[in-house]
């Protein structure tokens, strides 16, 4: 394969990236500072199970009528967890982890007699990255300046439940593109390696560094012929382990020569 040939491919596939980590990295934050590590994958999972929904229905893959369903599901299933949280915060991981179950169990049973139902989980959960075009780029753009800007706007005077919409949205759009594996790793890996920092240096060192894993994994997949979702959350959480490593040092050097 070319340079040429290969920037083709993975141009698109790492903007989508860049513009997943967009949304994903600040609102990973929130998770992290809420300890709701799995709402991530239990609402990923919902808006999939409306996806299987509307294709059960024939309707036309990656259609209006699609993202609507898979909207309106994921949004469904943010307020319910929503309002888990207010009635019920003692047990709200296991909620969530029930809800997860609950969606994945259900997009199997919806696709039980579907011949091709492997493939359709399979792309489901380890999405098709490098079938991403620029077409597509440009509305998943737009609705992540709404949600950033509301986001930023917003967050403190509307609280939870803003997050909780904003966060099915995002979910929601990035599932069908990049796949549940990649959407939590995108979510969760970078969070975990700026939880230390504060402020805008957190934001920059998080988006870096998932840049840094996407690039990185889209390339190898490249090289050696292998599933790139996959590829790429091994690549975030090697580049995360590195920058953390890296952090950590230079965290302890004072200390040590106290």
């Amino acid at each position: 394969m070319t340079l040429e040939m290969m920037a083709g491919i993975l141009g698109p596939a790492f903007i989508a990236g860049l513009l997943v980590l967009a949304t994903h990295v600040p609102l990973g934050r929130e998770v992290l500072a809420r300890g709701i590590i799995f709402i991530d994958l239990a609402v990923a999972q919902i808006a999939g199970l409306g996806v299987i929904g509307a294709r059960t229905l024939h309707l036309e893959p990656g259609g209006w009528a699609v993202q609507v369903i898979a909207c309106v599901a994921a949004l469904a299933g943010a307020l319910a967890l929503y309002s888990m949280e207010r009635r019920w915060p003692e047990i709200q991981e296991a909620l969530i982890g029930t809800a997860f179950i609950l969606a994945a169990t259900g997009g199997i049973l919806l696709l039980a007699k579907n011949p091709h139902g492997g493939e359709h989980l399979r792309d489901l959960l380890a999405g098709q990255i490098l079938w991403v075009t620029y077409n597509q780029l440009l509305p998943l753009a737009l609705l992540n300046l709404v949600i950033l800007a509301l986001w930023a706007t917003l967050r403190r005077r509307v609280g939870s439940i803003l997050f909780y919409s904003l966060f099915a949205l995002a979910v929601t759009a990035a599932v069908q593109m990049v796949g549940v594996f990649l959407v939590f790793a995108s979510l969760i890996i970078p969070a975990l390696a700026i939880r230390n920092m504060g402020g805008a240096p957190a934001l920059i060192a998080g988006y870096t560094l998932g840049a840094a894993g996407y690039a990185l994994g889209l390339v190898l997949s490249a090289l050696f012929d292998l599933p790139s979702g996959a590829v790429v959350v091994w690549s975030l959480a090697a580049v995360a382990a590195g920058f953390s490593a890296v952090a950590g040092s230079e965290g302890a050097a004072p200390h040590q020569k106290c």
